[in-house]
């Protein structure tokens, strides 16, 4: 357990924007006004300046590290969140598959292929539809499983097999879609991938959306063309979305190219080029994020927030691999929690796919193996504002659910630590012996 923390302590257990590490927080309270020895706040710096440039370099440099992201891929920091990225990687892919057929054909015709495993997932394949884009969707969780409660097997994905019509199809008409499309971590729905998608066409770009689970777990970079993530739930503050790009999917277009144009501020090319300055950053959400780098890259950091040096004895244990450890210690003992419990319902059925990150459940009024009772739904939800309420009045915020599903989430990313796992297990028991 992590080292007791002073009476009347917060515990922020909200879904994005998230609990930033304490330290990370107090070391930029002490630079606000005077950033390295500039008598300036980094607020007020040029992005043009030596300390910015400097800056933003570094953060590169510690997120490659981390990631060990390969030579072949370049990283960027990019304006805006999540949703800005689902309309970036129509615009850039499609335009990197429309030049790889030599600019010939309707780019509306170019296939993109999502699976849909959640709610933002979902809203990405909306947008993509939005933009004219020629979008299918090769797996819906929803109409497979009935709910988003667990991943369908990837056999059974349309993409998945060589000899499916999709792909027979694909062929027969000389096209390839210009991405498969994934969300690795669904905070809405607390679906997590447990695997990298591998069953279909290794010439089609693999894009994945690491917004809610980036950095905390080790991942094959090279087995990406994209992974993006906004900031604001395992990185740093809302503001900025980290890009990490397989250089030959780099592709501009205007046009005269016989497609739209990709806008300039989501124009890959141009913010590689540009060392992501093309345009003013958000300077101080790439300044927290570089400090949340350097907390996960720093072991004595790393053994303080896992609370108990005994686990780790070796000092170079850290970054994500430290955090991976912590995430499943915690996660662990949360779900073993909730299934202990007489009120509360893990909302995903599928163990092997629930999340280390976002844990949604629900609590009812009706004990678990009693069949002779009949749900009420209006006490159930009475219970779940109460828990809510309890629970806030105890330091213990942002439990409620999604405004789109209800029910109970608790969101606890690398930046939790098993201290406040702990302090809300012994909340769910202390609420439950009151019924």
């Amino acid at each position: 357990m992590a080292a007791a923390t002073t009476p009347g302590h917060k515990w922020n257990f909200g879904a994005g924007p998230a609990m930033i590490p304490r330290p990370v927080l107090e070391r930029a309270q002490a630079e606000f006004l005077n950033y390295q020895s500039t008598g300036l706040s980094l607020m007020e710096l040029s992005h043009r300046s030596q300390p910015y440039e400097d800056l933003n370099n570094k953060a590169q440099a510690q997120l490659r590290q981390l990631l060990k992201v390969p030579d072949n891929y370049k990283i960027v920091f990019m304006q805006g969140g999540g949703h800005t990225q689902f309309a970036a990687v129509v615009y850039n892919l499609i335009a990197w598959r429309h030049h790889q057929n030599g600019t010939k054909g309707d780019w509306r015709e170019i296939p993109v292929d999502y699976v849909v495993t959640g709610s933002w997932s979902a809203k990405a394949a909306e947008e993509a539809k939005r933009l004219g884009a020629n979008v299918r969707v090769v797996c819906d969780a929803k109409k497979t499983l009935g709910a988003y409660t667990g991943i369908p097997a990837e056999s059974t994905w349309a993409t998945s097999d060589p000899q499916e019509p999709l792909r027979q199809a694909d062929a027969a008409a000389g096209q390839k879609p210009a991405y498969l499309y994934y969300c690795d971590n669904e905070t809405v729905n607390g679906v997590e991938f447990p695997y990298v998608p591998s069953l279909h066409d290794p010439s089609v770009p693999l894009v994945c959306d690491m917004s809610s689970n980036i950095l905390s777990r080790p991942v094959d970079v090279s087995k990406f063309g994209i992974i993006y993530a906004g900031a604001q739930k395992n990185i740093g503050p809302a503001g900025v979305s980290v890009v990490i790009i397989r250089e030959d999917l780099l592709q501009t277009s205007e046009l005269k190219d016989g497609l739209q144009p990709v806008p300039l501020m989501m124009d890959y090319k141009t913010m590689v080029k540009n060392n992501s300055l093309y345009n003013t950053p958000p300077m101080f959400a790439i300044y927290v994020s570089s400090l949340v780098f350097e907390w996960l890259l720093d072991a004595s950091a790393q053994r303080v927030q896992d609370g108990d040096a005994s686990i780790y004895p070796h000092s170079t244990f850290v970054g994500v691999e430290a955090a991976q450890a912590r995430n499943e210690r915690k996660a662990a003992k949360l779900y073993k929690a909730l299934e202990d419990s007489r009120f509360c319902r893990i909302v995903v059925q599928d163990k092997a796919a629930r999340s280390k990150m976002n844990i949604p459940f629900r609590i009812s009024a009706t004990p678990k193996g009693d069949s002779n009772t009949v749900a009420d739904k209006k006490k159930d939800e009475e219970m779940e504002t109460a828990f809510v309420a309890q629970a806030e009045a105890k330091g213990l915020l942002q439990l409620a659910g999604h405004r789109s599903v209800g029910g109970i989430r608790a969101s606890i990313y690398n930046a939790m630590t098993e201290e406040g796992v702990d302090v809300l297990i012994a909340y769910l028991k202390e609420f439950e012996n009151q019924y």
